[in-house]
C-alpha cells in the first residue's frame, strides 16, 4: 500500500462521485417533498427559486417556502 493511499484513502472515480452526488441530491429533494405539496416542488430546488413569483403565497408561507428551498439548495451545493 502506498503512503498516499494510506493517508488520503482511495481515490473515487468521477462516475462514483457523480452517483453519490445525485443520490444525496435525491435524498434532500425527498425530505423537501415531505414538507411541500407536489405543485410547489420541481426537480431542483434552484428551479423552484428561479421560477417563483413573489406574492403568489401568503407572506408567512412565502418566507418559510423560500427558506426551505434555499436550505435544500445549499445542502446540495455543500455536498459537492
Amino acid at each position: 500500500m502506498s503512503v498516499r493511499s494510506r493517508f488520503f484513502g482511495r481515490r473515487r472515480s468521477a462516475g462514483s462521485l457523480a452517483v453519490e452526488r445525485d443520490a444525496f441530491a435525491a435524498e434532500v429533494r425527498d425530505e423537501l417533498a415531505l414538507d411541500l405539496p407536489d405543485e410547489d416542488l420541481a426537480e431542483d430546488p434552484q428551479d423552484c427559486l428561479d421560477f417563483y413569483r413573489p406574492g403568489s403565497k401568503p407572506r408567512c408561507e412565502e418566507l418559510e417556502y423560500l427558506q426551505m428551498l434555499r436550505e435544500a439548495r445549499d445542502r446540495i451545493a455543500r455536498h459537492d
